[in-house]
């Protein structure tokens, strides 16, 4: 594919890509188009097939079928090298040697591109002047991956890859490094997101796919896939006893139900109709309620119901 302007196309594109490890597949068929600009979130638990899917748009591995475009370019048409001067990537377990000191590691990361930001710029926006001369060694958890974000970011890419950007960090760290994430989206930097946090999604993501088994399960702006839900709440309930067949999902107000072990959750339309029904339902059948909570849906609530599991168990 030829390398002239490719301003009006999307930054990545592919198509029936399939992933097989042995017997295993751990990409399924994902067709996926980005545009410029835009945040993407891959949403999915652990094994979902989200870190597979990357390391193929990243070029790290080949698919097993399928076509797997960046810039306009295919991975292993001679261009390999010039598509990675435009990109930034900040592995799941990036691993730095921990005898260099942040301030070696940035160097030695911006040596790898002919253009980008100075070392003394990306340890700026990283907040890591403190530990300028510290070793990889004697960092923490959230300066390790702020320091893994300097990296991707040095070359001053137009594309990055982020991994699971954030797991295992403290609510602080974890904000700090959304807050960059934005402002390199703000510049117009287009972001391929993995994560597992369901706010983290609905708050960088302009557009994302949860991904389960290795399939795009569903596909839209995390608005729009809530609204699916036709919900005004999201009750839980835990009750002693057997209910009745039905008896939840025939309740005024309620629109689905779903039984996960001991736990129902209904999606409710008009929460004011349904909580009254509901109570002398119960009382109806003799059956003891032993704890109702009530939420505004969210992405977990859909991921709940496109695939029966809660994301965290999953």
């Amino acid at each position: 594919m030829s390398s002239c302007d490719d301003s009006a196309r999307a930054v990545v594109r592919c198509a029936g890509v399939v992933k097989d490890y042995h017997r295993v597949r751990a990409v399924d068929g994902i067709d996926l188009e980005i545009d410029r600009g835009e945040c993407f979130g891959l949403l999915g638990p652990n094994g979902a097939g989200k870190t597979t899917t990357v390391e193929m748009l990243e070029g790290l591995t080949a698919p097993t079928r399928g076509t797997v475009e960046v810039f306009g370019q295919r991975w292993g048409m001679g261009q390999d090298d010039a598509l990675r001067q435009r990109m930034g990537m900040q592995l799941q377990e990036t691993q730095l040697s921990e005898l260099l000191t942040v301030e070696e590691t940035i160097r030695l990361f911006r040596s790898f591109y002919a253009r980008g930001k100075t070392v003394d710029a990306a340890i700026e926006m990283m907040a890591l002047g403190e530990k300028r001369q510290a070793r990889v060694a004697h960092l923490s958890g959230g300066q390790r991956q702020r320091l893994a974000l300097a990296c991707a970011l040095v070359g001053d890419p137009e594309l990055m890859f982020l991994d699971e950007p954030t797991t295992g960090l403290d609510p602080q760290a974890r904000l700090a490094i959304w807050e960059v994430v934005e402002a390199f989206k703000a510049a117009g930097g287009t972001v391929v997101l993995t994560t597992h946090y369901m706010e983290e999604a609905a708050r960088l993501c302009d557009r994302i796919a949860i991904v389960d088994r290795g399939k795009i399960i569903a596909r839209d702006t995390p608005a729009a896939l809530i609204a699916e839900l036709e919900a005004e709440q999201i009750v839980e309930l835990e009750v002693e006893g057997e209910l009745e067949d039905g008896t939840l999902a025939s309740l005024p107000g309620v629109t689905g139900h779903q039984r996960h072990g001991v736990v129902h959750v209904l999606t409710v339309e008009t929460l004011a109709a349904c909580l009254p029904a509901l109570l002398s339902a119960l009382q109806h059948q003799g059956v003891r309620l032993q704890r109702l909570t009530s939420h505004e849906p969210t992405l977990e609530d859909v991921f709940v119901q496109r695939t029966g599991r809660a994301l965290r168990d999953a």
